[in-house]
């Protein structure tokens, strides 16, 4: 699904961006203002901001949701940013990016925050081009970049810009447009559990009014045109009360695209 945003003018910073599918990135800080900046540079690159004031605000959240990307402050009203970096690191079962953003700019801060698990240290600042570029970087480093025009995993052939799955030579006739979508966002995760408000939010958008029984539906779906079990090499699972997550069950299941 291909979304155009508009960015608008803040700090000199203006542009148009296109992007296949929205990551959903969490920001905790205390300051409104840098939860402001860092909401409309995330807006402006066609992705989702999910704004915390608190670190156990975003720890609670964290059973149940997921997201693609994380920003942290260092100094948080209740738990020091390192702190909140290791819970994440030990809760989440895939190695999301982490930014660490913070005033701090002395060199054993940089350290010990690259140590506790931060992949990349920013300096708080209103260089937007930065901020921006960092993220750009660590969606690439998590797997997350804009997908090609072309993407296969094992039989499953993706043709991005005609939105169509082929299975080996065949065309999948029946698939719809929110379909194709939520087949590719499961296809670039697989492996990954992602909640329903992540599946729902990427596909449809934030603030959607899909409900999780539609969603549910459109799994199904998906499941069945693609023929998604274990002899096709994938089985796509449903894990109550989180979301569903796409399995490799062949080695010969392998990804073909660059």
């Amino acid at each position: 699904m291909h979304r155009y945003i508009r960015a608008s003018h803040f700090q000199g910073f203006h542009c148009l961006f296109t992007c296949p599918t929205a990551m959903r990135i969490a920001a905790v800080d205390d300051d409104p203002a840098q939860l402001d900046l860092i909401k409309a540079v995330v807006v402006s690159m066609g992705h989702d901001c999910h704004p915390f004031v608190d670190g156990t605000s975003l720890l609670r959240l964290l059973p149940r949701e997921t997201f693609d990307l994380f920003i942290v402050d260092w100094e948080l009203p209740d738990i020091s940013g390192p702190r909140v970096i290791r819970a994440i690191r030990d809760m989440s079962m895939s190695p999301m990016p982490i930014l660490m953003m913070t005033n701090r700019s002395d060199e054993r801060d940089i350290v010990e925050g690259l140590n506790c698990g931060a992949d990349d240290y920013m300096v708080k600042s209103t260089r937007v081009a930065e901020l921006r570029a960092r993220l750009m970087a660590l969606l690439r480093r998590g797997g997350h970049a804009s997908a090609t025009t072309e993407m296969a995993w094992g039989r499953y052939r993706f043709l991005v810009q005609e939105r169509t799955v082929w299975q080996e030579d065949a065309q999948i006739e029946t698939l719809t447009h929110k379909e194709f979508d939520l087949a590719l966002l499961l296809f670039r995760n697989i492996g990954r559990l992602l909640s329903r408000g992540h599946l729902i939010e990427a596909v449809w958008g934030i603030g959607s009014d899909i409900s999780s029984r539609s969603l549910d539906v459109y799994v199904s779906h998906v499941r069945s045109k693609l023929g998604l079990r274990a002899p096709s090499g994938y089985r796509l699972v449903s894990v109550y009360n989180h979301g569903y997550r796409l399995e490799e069950t062949s080695p010969a299941a392998s990804v073909q695209a660059p």
